[in-house]
């Protein structure tokens, strides 16, 4: 790394640490304080009942209310972090030349990833509202004990039929990037599946690399910005002029994975999710029980 890119590593870095920062501050200290001082989810919810007596619900089932509370926080929650997430794509990232985002596309992905979490989340609060109903003094363990088991049900379909709702995937071409990757997994036991690409350039031009799968084959997904002409052949009409030539060499890819290796090989993964679902402060956890819980007492 020459002194022009470091410095260039370092800014990016320092503006994205002061962003994190002010997001911080406003998001989980001064508007978190106002909804507490002001009773925020109470609000949300008495106006839950409402809805649900003019769209035909039944105001008095703790569960229909709920979900419908649940959908309201959901849809409050993304007007809150949207000028955070258009700042921090259309100018932030722009600003350092990473973006490769459309106007058009940002917008498709948001629609996308707040459909895809309501039909994900909304089944979720009512099982919440269902486990406290019936859970007795000790529901908070069953409600951990599902906890754990959805998280591990979302990280086993995410990357088969999640991920490929937003982003492309396709085989990556053989030859000798793919003859040195079933070596290095080989040389280490892993349990190599499938090898797949990603366009995240229609994302962004940071790249990266990660293996998924808990059980038996697992698959790794190399970005296509992390490879010399994004994975394809040089003489492949969808690339572009400035596309030719630029990516990692075979030993850098090689490099990358050997750090998502070593993830799996000293059990970081399965211990992150032990550590996970063992420790009260996990703030989307935690968020979640509480919003569950209030919904509970209010009634």
């Amino acid at each position: 790394m020459n002194a022009e890119t470091f410095e260039k590593a370092r800014v990016y870095g320092l503006d994205k640490a002061y962003y994190a920062v002010v997001k911080t501050v406003l998001c989980d200290i001064v508007i978190l304080q106002l909804e507490l001082y002001f009773g925020f989810m109470a609000m949300v919810w008495a106006r839950s009942v409402q809805l649900s007596e003019s769209i035909g619900f039944n105001p008095k089932s703790e569960i229909q209310v709920g979900c419908l509370f649940a959908l309201l926080l959901n849809i409050i929650g993304l007007l809150k972090d949207m000028p955070f997430k258009i700042y921090g794509t259309f100018v932030l990232e722009e600003q350092h030349g990473f973006n490769k985002q459309t106007a058009g596309f940002f917008l498709k992905d948001q629609i996308k990833a707040f459909v895809v979490g309501q039909v994900l989340t909304i089944p979720i609060a009512a099982a919440f509202i269902y486990i406290v109903q019936i859970g007795g003094e000790y529901f908070f363990i069953w409600l951990w004990a599902f906890v754990a088991l959805v998280s591990l049900i979302l990280i086993t379909i995410y990357p088969v039929y999640i991920a490929p709702i937003f982003d492309k995937f396709r085989p990556l071409e053989d030859g000798e990037l793919k003859q040195s990757i079933h070596a290095l997994a080989n040389s280490v036991k892993f349990p190599l599946g499938q090898l797949f690409v990603v366009e995240g350039s229609k994302r962004s031009a940071h790249s990266n690399a990660y293996f998924t799968g808990l059980f038996g084959v697992k698959r790794i997904v190399l970005f296509d910005t992390l490879l010399v002409n994004k994975g394809l052949p040089e003489d492949d009409p969808s690339l572009t002029e400035s596309d030719k030539g630029k990516g990692c060499k075979n030993e850098e890819v090689l490099a990358v994975l050997a750090h998502e290796l070593g993830h799996w090989k000293l059990g970081h993964v399965m211990k992150n999710i032990v550590i996970m679902q063992s420790c009260p402060d996990d703030l989307n956890i935690k968020r979640m029980r509480l919003q569950m819980i209030l919904v509970m007492r209010m009634n």
